[in-house]
């Protein structure tokens, strides 16, 4: 049982589904906002912070997959997708762009709220367990606060790169397996393709300042993962 209601962003335009579904969530005593273009959405979630995103991928105005990842690019926001495709591919798919979990169409008010439950104690438990503020040479993360800076300078991070970059932090010295990565960072023991961490890290190398010839936080240990060093 949660310990306080959420407000849920749900975006979806079939009327009769957001009808069905904002009942049910008001009934278990969550705050709805439904809308139905991505663009609405993508204003929310910038502007009124969500608990929650549910967010139906066949939408009128954008690709549901491209909506999931301008969402990704200025909210850390914990998205359940709603999705009729049920190929492991799409499902992965979707996973790497962000979402925080998925449920396939149809599904029940029941069976939406449990994945709704299981996704906030997860967001939730992350904050209170975080760390007040990890050191590492001239880069300070907040993980509460999930802020990063370089020299006194904030990071502009997505969702995905905050959490890489945080979880590298706190182990400092440890070499850090990309299967490991998909399990603790992803959620996920088979996401299919090791580039996708590749891509993460690459990311994250520029922001901070390196590259893999000469990296001064982020050193590749070829065939095995990634190191998070102390340059001081």
């Amino acid at each position: 049982m949660l310990h306080r209601m959420a407000l849920i962003l749900l975006v979806e335009d079939d009327r009769i589904i957001t009808a069905a579904l904002s009942r049910a969530l008001t009934d278990a005593g969550h705050v709805v906002r439904p809308v139905g273009r991505a663009a609405d959405a993508l204003k929310i979630v910038t502007e009124e912070r969500p608990d929650l995103v549910i967010l139906d991928l066949g939408l009128p105005d954008i690709d549901g997959t491209d909506a999931l990842r301008m969402m990704r690019s200025v909210s850390d926001v914990p998205v359940i997708v709603a999705t009729a495709r049920r190929s492991e591919a799409d499902i992965i798919s979707l996973l790497s762009a962000g979402a925080d979990d998925y449920v396939t169409k149809p599904f029940s008010g029941g069976h939406i709220l449990a994945r709704i439950n299981a996704v906030l104690r997860r967001a939730r438990s992350a904050v209170d367990q975080a760390p007040p503020e990890i050191v590492v040479g001239e880069l300070v993360i907040n993980p509460r606060q999930r802020r990063a800076e370089l020299r006194g300078q904030p990071l502009q991070l997505t969702r995905r790169e905050f959490d890489v970059l945080a979880y590298l932090a706190e182990r400092v010295g440890q070499v850090i397996s990309r299967r490991e990565l998909m399990n603790e960072v992803w959620n996920q023991a088979r996401i299919g393709e090791e580039q996708t961490i590749d891509v993460h890290i690459s990311w994250l190398r520029r922001k901070l300042g390196e590259t893999a010839a000469q990296p001064r936080f982020l050193h590749t240990v070829r065939g095995v993962g990634v190191m998070m060093v102390d340059p001081r």
